[in-house]
């Protein structure tokens, strides 16, 4: 029997959490909610990568509903979750291919070492799960890792995937990948990007590049462009959303290697300095640890929440491909 997301999830953000639960567990042993105990608590969820706009509008809501109570850290804990809730809630929006495009066309970009390439493969994998027709472009061209690696998802999903020769011209290549999508009526045609962002101008050129030269085909697309970001980065996360939406449209966001980081709180900070949809969370390696981002979940899973989340059944039941079609070790990500 697999695990339920959820599990997964509180198993993947378990350093996050230990970093803010034992934190927690320190400042509140039934202790009365005092200026003292409001200025740890913000201090606190400030060292968890919440950022301080977060920790300001929380300690806010504590001092007007609970100041001046003795409160017990599983209380505190509880009221976090709901409050980091409330500020994930609007922005966790499910991707949905849009059907009125065939294919609908996603570009995803972000820094070199992030997940892209290794999210586009698992996106591949769930929507083909659900019956769509996906297909891959390879558009990082200048790194033979990143081709290879998107070449060996294409062969565990059965996607095919669109590549050309090394440091060919990305938007040559979309463009045609985009030709055949369209006339093999795929439902999901996902572009991997370069992500060299210390030659910030040059990513910009070949990104608007891209964008320009598949307009020529389609004026409408790209119709989605996610951006991929490493959650081990912390807050240098909001600095490379700000440097990406100057290069293009961003119009959602995911995030990768919770698991392998004491920073899950960015997302948190994320959601409240931008307001993107946070379509996507990776918490491992397996295919399966990219799902759907569950604002519910994913704060009671910061903050150690005991209250229990109920499972989606398809959370729950036994993988049935599960070692078959997709080997049970995967890539490093890229």
């Amino acid at each position: 029997m697999a695990l339920g997301f959820f599990s997964r999830l509180k198993a993947g953000l378990s350093r996050s959490t230990q970093k803010l639960s034992g934190g927690l567990s320190a400042v509140f042993t039934r202790r009365k909610l005092d200026d003292q105990a409001l200025e740890d608590l913000e201090d606190l969820l400030i060292s968890a990568d919440l950022g301080p706009s977060v920790a300001e509008k929380v300690i806010d809501s504590f001092r007007r509903s609970k100041f001046g109570k003795e409160v017990t850290d599983e209380e505190v804990r509880h009221a976090l979750a709901e409050e980091i809730a409330t500020i994930l809630q609007p922005v966790a929006i499910p991707f949905e291919p849009d059907p009125k495009h065939k294919p609908h066309v996603v570009l995803v970009v972000g820094v070199n070492g992030t997940g892209k390439t290794t999210t586009i493969g698992k996106m591949a994998r769930f929507y083909g799960e659900q019956g769509k027709k996906v297909m891959m472009v390879a558009g990082d061209t200048f790194r033979a890792a990143a081709v290879e690696q998107l070449q060996v998802w294409g062969e565990r999903t059965g996607a095919p995937v669109i590549a050309g020769k090394p440091n060919a011209d990305a938007a040559g290549l979309a463009f045609e990948a985009l030709k055949r999508a369209t006339a093999e009526k795929a439902d999901l045609l996902l572009v991997d990007t370069a992500g060299r962002l210390h030659n910030k101008s040059a990513l910009m050129e070949e990104l608007a590049k891209i964008i320009r030269v598949m307009r020529k085909f389609d004026e409408t697309a790209p119709h989605s462009v996610l951006l991929v970001l490493d959650a081990t980065t912390g807050q240098n996360a909001v600095e490379q959303v700000r440097v990406f939406k100057e290069l293009v449209n961003v119009t959602g966001l995911v995030v990768t290697k919770l698991d392998g980081s004491a920073r899950g709180g960015i997302v948190v900070a994320l959601a409240d300095a931008f307001g993107l949809p946070v379509h996507l969370v990776g918490v491992g390696e397996q295919a399966d640890d990219l799902r759907p981002f569950s604002a519910e979940a994913f704060a009671k899973g910061l903050v150690g929440d005991s209250i229990k989340v109920i499972e989606r059944d398809d959370d729950t039941k036994p993988d049935d491909d599960e070692g078959a079609d997709v080997p049970q070790e995967y890539p490093p990500q890229v």
